[in-house]
């Protein structure tokens, strides 16, 4: 590939700023987080975070100057490469947190899942720039969802839930920038949504709520489920035949759209329920009420919801934190570093954090917007579905409001493989954005 540094005169420089900044506030509450109830730092993580941020920097100018279209040739071979070393990382990785998802000689690791996020952009918007002319979306619908599947399914075996979920709003802004018809993505969209709602009713209801209820009864009795999908199944199919044997008739063709989406919902909570881990059912025991383990499962959730409130307007100063220097907070330096930045810096600093990544997310929309071709729009989209992504759980993990799933908070959260993921990412967008001019 060829470097072109015409492009310098077009550099974005606000995405720049903004990238930078946030990448300054994670080091410097990375430190804050090492920092023990005596005021002694007993942690060299804000040291690696400067080592991965300085050369991440240099990462994401290297891809920039790189010409984006000149990928197209390479794709195909990287996503199969990547699928291969997610399936190796499930056999030979090392466990970490649980899952098998960190490949490594000694202290040094990365994660595989991590990196082949970016490839899975390059791929899906490949294909999807490749196939923007057929007339049948339907498959060209089916053949995205199994891009996703294959990388998605790798990472679930592993198993990391948190990082497979990612890969979800990826595929669904993309497909939805390509032009794919609203209806197939509502149907995996409006899928997921129940299928969740399935499988946490019957903890709610053996968990919290300790009575039971009539309507989640049917969720609960194996019998009465089996005859709901049997039941759906069959609405699904005659809704089908309708469709088949009154061509203009739409009614049909909702009935059977909207039964197959329950009547899956109904399968995959089932499954969801049998595989998944006991912390995992607890991490959705206590987003429901943290107080139903508040010295276990819903420690996090409360010590961080704490923090956050303690802060107040213009928060308590940096390096004056209680939360995390009383090692109140745990996984404080990843997770939960938006605590740690809320409690020292107040509503002031999280607004101001805040208005980094709408910024961020902002250019990227102009960047999709300004877009000279259709495989860097689809870059751009399936880069800001990963940001947005990764923000909105975050942020609402700290809070409370989601579900604790692991994910980091981009820019900000300590480990070298997410950071070095997203810097790739910036470098891609502001490639997309400097090639609108011809260069």
């Amino acid at each position: 590939m060829k470097l072109n540094f015409k492009f310098l005169q077009y550099f974005d420089f606000i995405l720049f700023f903004c990238v930078v900044s946030l990448v300054t506030f994670g080091v410097l509450f990375i430190y804050s987080s090492g920092i023990n109830s005596e005021g002694i730092n007993v942690s060299t993580e804000y040291v690696k975070q400067i080592i991965w941020g300085g050369s991440g920097v240099l990462l994401m100018l290297i891809v920039s100057l790189l010409d984006y279209r000149r990928f197209t040739r390479y794709v195909p071979h990287l996503f199969i490469a990547a699928c291969g070393v997610l399936l190796f990382t499930k056999f030979f990785g090392r466990y970490v947190n649980g899952a098998r998802s960190w490949l490594g000689i000694g202290p040094f690791g990365i994660q595989p899942s991590e990196f082949t996020k970016v490839i899975f952009i390059l791929f899906l918007a490949w294909y999807l720039d490749r196939t923007k002319k057929s007339q049948d979306q339907r498959k060209r619908f089916i053949i995205s969802l199994m891009i996703m599947f294959v990388p998605m399914g790798l990472i679930l075996a592993q198993p990391d839930l948190g990082t497979s979920l990612v890969y979800f709003p990826i595929f669904l802004t993309m497909v939805f920038i390509a032009g794919i018809p609203i209806r197939y993505i509502v149907f995996i969209f409006a899928g997921g949504m129940l299928t969740i709602v399935f499988t946490v009713l019957p903890i709610w209801e053996s968990q919290i709520a300790h009575s039971s209820v009539v309507f989640i009864r049917v969720l609960t009795n194996f019998r009465l489920r089996l005859i709901l999908i049997f039941a759906t199944g069959a609405v699904s199919v005659l809704g089908f035949m309708g469709m088949f044997f009154y061509r203009h008739n739409k009614y049909f063709f909702w009935i059977s759209y909207w039964a197959s989406i329950v009547c899956g919902a109904l399968v995959l909570s089932y499954f969801a329920g049998k595989v998944l881990k006991d912390y995992q059912v607890m991490r959705l025991i206590v987003f429901i009420d943290p107080y139903a383990d508040p010295r276990g499962a819903g420690w996090n959730i409360i010590q961080s919801k704490t923090a956050i409130g303690s802060g107040n307007l213009l928060g308590r100063g940096y390096l004056q934190g209680t939360q995390s220097h009383y090692r109140f907070l745990p996984e404080q330096s990843t997770d939960f570093i938006f605590s740690i930045l809320s409690e020292e810096l107040g509503f002031v600093g999280c607004m101001s954090v805040f208005a980094l990544y709408f910024l961020i997310f902002i250019r990227t929309i102009f960047i999709i917007k300004n877009a000279s071709n259709t495989f860097g729009l689809l870059i751009a989209s399936g880069v800001l579905g990963m940001f947005v992504f990764h923000f909105i759980v975050n942020v609402g993990m700290v809070m409370g409001i989601m579900p604790i799933t692991g994910i980091p908070l981009l820019f900000l959260s300590y480990g070298g493989s997410s950071l070095w993921t997203a810097m790739i990412c910036v470098g891609l967008l502001m490639s997309v954005s400097s090639r609108k001019f011809g260069f």
